[in-house]
């Protein structure tokens, strides 16, 4: 197998599983499922500022990232909620992600703008309705 076989099927892997762990991550914060809000069993109250609005966003984005579908719109927005967590979490208790627990927050956030930078991969949902898409466009008369 030549090397650049292997890059759309690795890119979608790479989507799927940083999609799966985001859709988690949000689920456990949601309904309090999978250990709950931060290993509590807990679930953010409906509405809360911010934690439930991050649940949200990690819950339906990684779960679009996940399927490859609408990637690069829901991979901005994933990865721009981690850059705020960071920044408004995190880094206020000091510099360095080792030093403040942000490192889970860098990587997520790097990951997701990776993710839209390359695409979705061979194996997503946004190439096949882009070609379903093409297949209907009607060709004009001439």
């Amino acid at each position: 197998m030549r090397p650049e076989q292997i890059v759309g099927p690795a890119v979608s892997l790479f989507r799927a599983v940083i999609g799966l762990l985001f859709l988690c991550h949000g689920l456990a914060s949601l309904f309090g499922v999978l250990g709950g809000n931060r290993g509590t069993g807990e679930a953010i109250p409906l509405g809360q500022w911010p934690g439930w609005w991050a649940a949200l966003i990690q819950g339906v984005c990684g779960g679009l990232v996940l399927l490859g579908l609408f990637t690069r719109p829901a991979a901005i927005l994933a990865s721009g909620s981690m850059a705020y967590a960071y920044f408004m979490v995190h880094q206020p208790d000091a510099l360095l992600p080792l030093r403040n627990g942000g490192e889970l927050a860098v990587l997520f956030c790097w990951s997701f703008l990776l993710i839209a930078v390359l695409g979705p991969g061979a194996w997503a949902l946004d190439p096949l309705l882009r070609a379903r898409r093409a297949s209907r466009t009607p060709v004009p008369a001439q």
